[in-house]
């Protein structure tokens, strides 16, 4: 009521608009009632120098070894909240300019131009609901505490009352857990790419975004280590998330192997990319529990064949893999995205890393068949033993 008698503008719809905000503040401190005031900033996290706490931009939280963090359903929900609110048009998509708006809170610009390169874009070009939930899925996945700062920027404890932002987070179980009991909670899984120079597997990142090959040579801008995007694994949404490996700068300890599934690209045109790729996997994945996948690229060109050395496929099948993976994007439209769910699906199922689900059941019908096939045998040799 007193800001209603005193201002033309300051309140609208039952609210306080800025100015009615700033009327009533002003009129504290003229009053001399200035820790009404400091009590109000100290709410929304500023200190005495009117700059946001560490306490409230990043809150305490434990991820224990071999856990990783998601954003969970009240994440999500918040987040499309701030995607709707900034989504001025409806489009439903983000301009520069309704990006630029959404970071408008922050002190520094988050994401850079490698985003249109990490995550599905409209056609125009522009960044959808479901990239932008992609994009917060990787941050949150990858650094945790750079995701709870982000989200206290945008005000995530006093929009969802609650004490922190950390109230947005899950932190899985670990996996040792997930291989003991042979199934996962997890919804977001890591695959490294991991392939010679010139096997494509910048390409077959930008091909999980829904590009062939035409669409990666006419975009243009700045390419990213990283590409997330969802599959659907026995019905379920899973985020995948893509990270190219340079072997020869990344691979210096042990603990730069680790990862949800491997994925051991080489060209079929150049077997010295399977050799390469099957060094790796003796050195690094061979003796662990982390599941692999070899996958062909450039399937739509002519195979080179080995001179003295085993073929891909006999070495698959000696290691108790899944055979060779053929995939291009070379392709009139999308590529063909099984390859990243067979991937996900590996991701998932960890605890079957020596054989893949396809090969699982065919021994299931296996089994079966020779179960007949022996109750057949020793029904008929009853029958004949008896005749005798």
């Amino acid at each position: 009521m007193v800001v209603w008698k005193n201002t033309t503008d300051g309140v609208q719809d039952n609210g306080l608009t800025l100015n009615g905000f700033l009327f009533l503040n002003t009129l504290f401190i003229q009053r001399g009632r200035h820790e009404t005031t400091w009590t109000i900033l100290r709410r929304f996290g500023y200190d005495d120098a009117l700059e946001l706490t560490d306490d409230y931009l990043c809150p305490l939280i434990r991820v224990p070894h071999d856990c990783s963090t998601e954003l969970n359903h009240f994440g999500y929900q918040f987040l499309q909240k701030i995607f709707e609110k900034h989504d001025k048009d409806l489009d439903g998509a983000l301009s520069p300019a309704e990006l630029q708006s959404c970071f408008r809170v922050f002190p520094y610009v988050p994401w850079g131009p490698e985003l249109y390169h990490t995550v599905c874009t409209t056609d125009k070009g522009l960044l959808s609901l479901h990239g932008f939930l992609c994009q917060w899925t990787l941050v949150a996945y990858l650094d945790v505490h750079r995701c709870l700062e982000h989200l206290g920027y945008l005000g995530y404890p006093i929009f969802s009352e609650q004490d922190s932002q950390v109230h947005a987070i899950t932190v899985t179980r670990e996996k040792r857990t997930d291989l003991e009991k042979g199934q996962t909670h997890r919804n977001v899984f890591l695959c490294k790419v991991i392939g010679s120079r010139g096997a494509g597997k910048s390409s077959f990142m930008q091909a999980f975004l829904g590009k062939n090959l035409a669409a990666q040579k006419e975009s243009l801008g700045r390419q990213t280590v990283y590409t997330i995007n969802t599959v659907q694994v026995n019905g379920q949404e899973k985020y995948l998330i893509l990270q190219e490996i340079d072997v020869e700068l990344e691979f210096t300890k042990v603990s730069d192997a680790s990862c949800d599934v491997a994925c051991l690209l080489y060209d079929v045109t150049d077997y010295k990319s399977f050799n390469f790729c099957a060094s790796i996997y003796k050195q690094h994945y061979m003796d662990g529990q982390i599941p692999c996948l070899f996958v062909a690229t450039k399937s739509d060109l002519p195979q080179t064949s080995p001179q003295r050395s085993i073929s891909p496929a006999e070495f698959c099948y000696k290691q108790r893999l899944p055979p060779p993976i053929y995939f291009t994007c070379n392709s009139h439209g999308a590529p063909n995205s099984t390859v990243y769910a067979k991937l996900a699906t590996a991701a998932t199922f960890p605890h079957l890393n020596d054989i893949d689900l396809g090969a699982a059941s065919f021994w299931i019908r296996v089994a079966l068949g020779a179960t007949v096939a022996a109750v057949v045998g020793v029904t008929l040799y009853k029958a004949v033993a008896k005749n005798k």
